[in-house]
């Protein structure tokens, strides 16, 4: 059974991450700067690893911002002149 403790944290290389995100590293480093991931320099020689939760929790937020966005466009589609008639100034 998994460890789920705090210091069973697991960490992917960012070659891993920009695979499954089908980004470049140079980027995904990026998202680590602007604090979208988690990441830390580790080992030695120090090299940058993604904590494996903030890439999941990177994930969500991408996928619910995704979601806003088909219903910002849905809503912004409906067009009101079908709905409500012509509008003033637009006689028949």
């Amino acid at each position: 059974m998994p460890d789920s403790s705090p210091s069973a944290r697991r960490f992917l290389a960012p070659a891993q991450v920009a695979e499954l995100l089908s980004i470049q590293v140079n980027e995904v480093i990026e998202l680590v700067y602007q604090g979208r991931l988690s990441g830390s320099k580790l080992g030695s020689p120090a090299r940058w690893r993604i904590e494996e939760s903030s890439l999941a929790d990177y994930l969500a937020e991408q996928s619910e911002e995704a979601r806003r966005m088909a219903l910002w466009r849905q809503a912004n589609e409906a067009s009101f002149p079908e709905v409500w008639g012509a509008p003033f100034g637009h006689g028949s």
